[in-house]
């Protein structure tokens, strides 16, 4: 195929030759999609045999890859002196298998962790989760351990850290999973933390932003900020902020931000339309537990967009995501009248390993 002998291979498999107008492309995680530049659409399968491909083995000698500002990828070949967008390892391609008999095909409200990374081979990777000792947090925490990463879950509570990390263990003894101090509450803790990361030396392919204070009273962090704000959000913002550059170092990489379906009950503006910072951080006349909640997944909303326009052309990826409505968790713990809510609720929602 004229394609892969521009990049200096050859193609021998006539069956995968592409029709014309059709061209094959990489994702940043190896997967193969075609693009028709007629019908200007794209698909996963391979318009003549209808197969999934998977990108092989590592880039050759010689070659990066790179991301440009509108965020596709493309790679350098620092031998020759040349750029191209055709991944270099096109002919090694292998196929994925469709059968998958104990996989949902679709994903659902039923679907699990685990389910999500079945096949998916993490070693290697650094994954760090925020607030993993329980709930959804040590659900991904796990499933991530389990494919291979090294995971580091990141908690205020060390005790409870600790024995979700021997939870995991007592899964898969050859787990690589640890447990440090962050305590989102406190942005020295924020800091320390991020100091004591990099001073691992190591890469972080994947951060997941997940701790969150739902419930609370009102009452103000060390730092003179309501407790909700600051747990669920700008504490989770100053953490990114700190580790932006392991994060661009070690692209392709992904932020994560576990945000809520709530977002869309509230408002941040003043009447005038402009942003009201006595909203995000309000005093103790002006505070309501569940509004407070509310504004603060907002905001993670608004974050993740903006994280991702800036540094998507860098090969970081921002995402927000709901996780469900009314998940049983503890995030209710803090007020009886919502620990009895969820607990009416639970029959109608997701499990936590869903």
């Amino acid at each position: 195929m004229a394609a892969l002998r521009y990049s200096g291979l050859d193609d021998t498999d006539s069956e995968d030759e592409l029709p014309p107008c059709w061209e094959q492309r990489t994702t940043k995680d190896g997967w193969v999609y075609y693009a028709n530049h007629t019908e200007e659409k794209t698909q996963w399968e391979h318009p003549k045999t209808g197969k999934r491909k998977r990108i092989a083995g590592d880039l050759p000698y010689g070659w990066e890859q790179e991301t440009d500002e509108n965020g596709q990828v493309f790679f350098v070949d620092h031998i020759n002196k040349r750029t191209t967008y055709l991944d270099p390892r096109l002919a090694f391609t292998v196929d994925e298998n469709p059968t998958r008999p104990t996989t949902r095909q679709r994903y659902d409200a039923s679907t699990t962790a685990m389910e999500i990374l079945q096949g998916r081979d993490f070693t290697g990777k650094v994954v760090v989760v925020t607030g993993a000792n329980s709930g959804i947090g040590f659900e991904t925490a796990k499933s991530f351990a389990l494919h291979g990463a090294h995971v580091i879950l990141a908690c205020r509570n060390m005790t409870r850290a600790n024995e979700a990390v021997s939870r995991i263990l007592g899964e898969w003894r050859k787990a690589k999973v640890e447990a440090m101090t962050l305590d989102l509450a406190l942005l020295r803790s924020v800091q320390h933390f991020a100091q004591a990361f990099k001073a691992k030396n190591v890469s972080l392919h994947v951060l997941v932003c997940n701790a969150a204070a739902f419930a609370l009273p009102w009452s103000l962090t060390k730092d003179g900020l309501e407790t909700t704000f600051q747990v669920n959000h700008l504490g989770h913002f100053f953490l990114v902020q700190l580790l932006q550059d392991v994060l661009c170092c070690s692209a392709p990489a992904r932020v994560v931000v576990v945000s809520s379906e709530s977002h869309r009950f509230t408002d941040i503006n003043d009447s005038s339309g402009k942003l009201d910072f006595s909203r995000l951080s309000p005093s103790k006349s002006d505070y309501w537990a569940m509004l407070a909640y509310n504004r603060s997944k907002l905001c993670n909303i608004l974050f993740s967009n903006e994280l991702h326009r800036r540094l998507s052309p860098r090969g970081v990826t921002s995402n927000a995501v709901h996780p469900g409505n009314m998940m049983y968790s503890s995030i209710h713990r803090n007020w009886w009248v919502y620990t009895l809510l969820f607990t009416l609720a639970r029959p109608f929602t997701k499990s936590m390993a869903a």
